[in-house]
């Protein structure tokens, strides 16, 4: 008893505070439900007034107060993000951005509140990406492969600045007929694109293409081919240029660090990276492997062992070697080269001290064994010497060409001209620079020694760096020109996860459009207030909604905000609690404003009543839902599922030559938060799986004017059948389980009815408009009482300014008025700065009309306060004018009878067919298109064929769908 006395016994307070003992389950149970609300309240349920989160009112308000309105320019998303970060919501910049993102969305919001640019943009069929395994495709051809099932990957700039490989995900069309401009570079290359494609810039940023200027350099992708003298010490693979470090690096390097990254193998794999065609300008990651050193030259001697086996591939070698050398052009290039290595030879001091010490031994010994041959040549040079030099012509003549000569050293190009020619050759036949390349090429541009070596000219012109010599060449990828062009084309895209850029074969990097992913970096991106935003933000200046201070208390931020729009409704609300989640569908404002209308008329209406007006959700995306019965259902307790599908329909396409029908089949519009993309894969796994039989091909028509997935269908095959599949086995039918969960009061969640909802949105927008009338009352108040002091000094104006007059200063002058006429403090203080010109009859006969006005507003404004019907009928009116200006036709269509739960017959076309049996008792179903009426001579029926032994007893027609 006394340790348990002595265990509660309470710990004397400290100099901070005091410290007490608390039982653990006791403290756990408080830091959760602490936890709990502080999750409810501050972050993932919306307030049932004006349907916004905290996050979502915070950057609403942000946006307010820095002046991004409908009318401003749009300004980047890293700033919003951080100005609600650093000044309301000190939470992470994902959720912020998220947030701000999806109030952006078309497809998530019925009515999006933000204005967002900076994801769009997108390239003519024509237009052709660099691929890492050596090709240029198109996106005509890239669609093609793609649809074949093949993966291909190009070059991207990644999150630190370097050059990677990243694989081409969903090429596609984009928009059917867009507006096109025609980006010209200085290399000749020219690219035609929408005008709000994104380019990189040199320094990494972003510009649309409207915007480039000419000069402007673009991130370039620089191609070469080693040689022995690079890093790796072997000749022809392809090497790129990191812009950032100035390295060239392996092309084959980059394939294995995507394959390493993606877990395709470790680098315990081997040392070795080998290319599986041995082909080594296919830098494919699927071409990239990592092997062995043993097992890697097993490969390579295996593969020269099996080829030298064959007598063609030896022929083909004798012949090739033969081939070579008749060429005079090759065998010249062989003594070139075997000139060039003595020449490099003769630069080595030791090898020329040593071939010196050999010729000059040799011609020692020749001269001393022939005498009479250095006496001949020693008196021919003089003599000719001699008579030469008495011209004086040719004194001057040999004169000025040493002259000419030394200047030529300094001024002349020609060299570095023809250097630069032979390269620009070499660079637009292969696409890439090498020594080899060069030394083929020089010979055949200029003739055997009229053009320096590739050596001479790297050095000496550009001081061996290649770089340099390649920005000569593709001069540098500089804007030269944009042009409009005045006719339209449909423009594709395609999908780089996480860089979100690629290389176009003109070598440049461009922005790619994002389908089905996460939006681009905020600093990307930019915002700005979408024009009906102002309708949620209307009149918060007049004291409309109560305020609180901020995380730091250094600023005050809107508890609510006013909000004219029913936004819970309008665009609904997704969020998951602490034990609780909110589900709530975008509606049509049309029909919330006119059951908003009809229950400020009858306030004792039902949900069932107001379901009269309201048919249920209208999603952004459009589609179809069913059961009338379940919506009202749904919509009166708060909870229920609500049945969607997409909108589907059956085309003809053609008649084969044989007669036989073909269909399509066209998504035009999906359920909502469907992603089109997943959609697609999941229609591609189950033909893959073989759980639908019968398509031929789906491709993603769509563009920025709507959805169009096209699904072709193989001959004969029933359309309504694969139709029933697909709503089966995918999410082109699904259900919406909605949640009406909201806060009630800022504070308390509860689930509501529809007359729940807009009962609390018809009480908040009545406290509004009665604190708006309260202010509004009060400003006119206040300068009701200013304008009858300036009409009472105007109508004593000599007394006033003999009583300033005699005052010693505005202070003085200030306590006389108010003592001798009876002022107020401030309409003293009017008084005292009240212009001269003011004395003028007009001026007084407009102070007169302005208070005649203030008086009468005063009056109408505590008539409407005194009004409870008054105050409603402004809400009413408010709501009528905001839906004349932003209401829009219904996207979703309702159909009031259910769906039932798909049967084995549903997947099963009704048509007619044809039962036989069998002597030996074997069964078979055929269709009657496969029995032929027998002619004179003829082998019987067609669909008779059975054993020899065998023979049909039974024939019965019925209909698939029999039982």
């Amino acid at each position: 008893m006394a340790k348990k006395e002595k265990d509660n016994k309470e710990i004397k307070p400290a100099a901070t505070g005091r410290v007490e003992n608390r039982e653990i389950s006791n403290e756990l149970q408080e830091s959760y439900l602490d936890y709990a609300m502080s999750v409810i309240i501050s972050r993932a349920l919306p307030d049932v007034r004006d349907g916004l989160k905290p996050v979502h009112r915070r950057i609403l308000w942000t946006m307010r107060e820095a002046g991004l309105t409908h009318g401003a320019k749009f300004r980047k998303s890293a700033t919003v993000v951080g100005d609600v970060l650093g000044k309301y919501h000190p939470h992470g910049d994902v959720a912020v951005y998220d947030a701000l993102v999806r109030m952006t969305q078309d497809f998530s919001l019925r009515y999006p509140l933000v204005e967002g640019q900076g994801n769009f943009g997108c390239f003519t069929k024509d237009t052709k990406v660099k691929l890492t395994d050596g090709r240029d495709l198109s996106f005509g051809e890239l669609i093609e492969e793609h649809q074949q099932g093949k993966k291909n990957y190009t070059y991207t700039v990644n999150g630190t600045g370097l050059i990677s490989i990243a694989e081409i995900k969903n090429p596609r069309l984009t928009i059917k007929s867009a507006g096109l401009v025609r980006v010209v570079l200085d290399n000749g290359q020219e690219i035609r694109c929408t005008p709000n494609h994104r380019f990189m810039l040199r320094d990494g940023c972003y510009k649309e293409a409207r915007d480039l200027r000419p000069q402007e350099s673009l991130m370039p992708l620089y191609e070469r081919l080693s040689t022995k003298t690079d890093r790796l010490n072997r000749a022809d693979y392809l090497l790129i240029n990191q812009n950032k470090t100035n390295e060239w690096v392996p092309a084959h390097h980059l394939a294995d660090n995507y394959n390493l990254t993606i877990g395709k193998y470790s680098k315990g794999a081997g040392r070795v990276r080998h290319h599986v065609d041995f082909n080594k300008l296919n830098n494919s990651p699927d071409n990239i492997t990592r092997l062995q050193w043993g097992e890697h030259w097993q490969i390579h001697y295996k593969q020269a062992a099996d080829q030298h086996k064959n007598p063609e591939y030896r022929n083909k070698i004798a012949e090739g070697r033969k081939a070579f050398w008749s060429n005079p052009k090759h065998r010249e290039s062989y003594a070139q080269r075997i000139s060039e290595r003595n020449l490099n030879n003769w630069r080595d001091p030791k090898y020329r001290e040593k071939m010196r010490a050999i010729l000059s031994k040799v011609n020692k010994d020749y001269i001393k064994n022939h005498p009479e041959k250095r006496l001949e040549l020693s008196k021919r040079a003089t003599e000719t010497l001699k008579r030469l030099w008495q011209n004086t012509e040719y004194r001057k003549l040999f004169h000025d060409k040493i002259v000419a000569a030394n200047k030529k050293r300094v001024t002349n190009n020609t060299g570095k001209v023809k250097f630069l020619k032979i390269c620009r050759e070499v660079f637009e036949k292969y696409n890439t620079l090498s020594r080899k390349l060069y030394e083929q090429l020089r010979n055949a541009v200029y003739g055997y020694g009229r053009a320096t070596s590739w050596e001479t000219g790297i050095n000496k012109y550009y001081e061996g760096n290649s770089k340099t010599l390649l920005q000569d060449l593709t001069k540098n990828h500089k804007v030269k020109k944009v042009e409009f062009l005045d006719r339209k084309e449909g423009v594709y895209d395609l999908t780089i996860d996480k860089s979100h850029n690629f290389a176009l074969a003109a070598g440049v990097f461009v922005h790619n459009s994002i389908d089905g992913d996460s939006a681009a970096a905020y600093r990307y991106t930019e915002a700005r207030l979408a024009k009906i935003a102002d309708e949620m933000l209307a009149d918060i200046e007049k004291e409309t909604v109560d305020w609180r201070p901020n995380y730091d208390g250094t600023r005050q931020e809107p508890k609510v905000l006013p909000a004219k729009l029913p936004n819970l409704l309008l665009n609904g609300s997704v969020g998951i609690a602490v034990g609780m989640a909110t589900n709530i569908p975008p509606h049509n404002l049309g029909e919330v404003a006119d059951a908003i209308i009809h229950l400020a008329d009858n306030p004792k209406a039902t949900s069932h009543e107001l379901m009269e007006f309201v048919q249920g959700p209208d999603f952004p995306t459009g589609g179809v839902m069913y059961d009338r019965k379940a919506i009202v259902e749904a919509y009166t307790s708060g909870r229920g599922a609500i049945t969607t599908r997409g909108l589907a329909e059956i085309k003809e396409s053609k008649h084969t030559s044989s007669g036989r029908e073909e269909f399509v089949i066209e998504i035009t519009e999906i359920p909502y938060q469907v992603n089109k993309s997943e959609l697609i894969i999941k229609i591609a796994e189950l033909i893959t799986e073989k759980r639908i039989e019968g398509i031929r091909d789906v491709r993603d028509e769509s563009g920025k004017d709507g959805i169009s997935i096209i699904i072709e269908l193989k001959p004969n095959v029933p359309p309504q059948k694969i139709l029933n599949q697909l709503y089966k086995f995918t999410d082109l039918q699904k259900d919406f389980h909605l949640n009406m969960l909201a806060l009630a009061g800022g504070l308390q969640p509860e689930v509501m009815s529809l007359r729940d909802v807009l009962v609390a949105y018809l009480a908040h927008r009545n406290e509004v408009v009665r604190r708006r009338t309260q202010f509004d009352l009060t400003k006119a108040e206040e300068r009701a009482h200013i304008l009858t002091g300036l009409a009472k000094a105007l109508s004593i104006i000599d007394k006033v300014i003999a009583t300033i007059k005699k005052s010693a200063d505005r202070e003085d002058a200030k306590k006389n008025l108010i003592k001798n006429f009876k002022f107020s403090d401030r309409q003293a203080d009017a008084i005292l700065e009240m212009k001269l010109q003011a004395l003028a009859n007009l001026e007084r006969k407009k102070i007169e009309d302005e208070l005649a006005e203030k008086k009468k507003l005063i009056a109408e404004l505590t008539a409407l306060l005194k009004s409870p019907a008054k105050i409603l009928k402004v809400v009413k009116d408010e709501l009528m004018d905001v839906k004349t200006r932003f209401n829009n036709p219904r996207r979703t269509k309702v159909v009031a009878g259910g769906l039932k739960e798909f049967r084995e017959e549903d997947l099963i076309p009704q048509e007619e067919t044809i039962i036989t049996l069998s002597q030996a008792g074997y069964i078979k179903r055929l269709p009657p298109a496969s029995f032929k009426t027998q002619g004179r001579g003829g082998k019987g029926l067609i669909g008779s064929d059975v054993n020899e032994d065998d023979f049909l007893t039974h024939f019965t027609a019925a209909n698939t769908h029999d039982s």
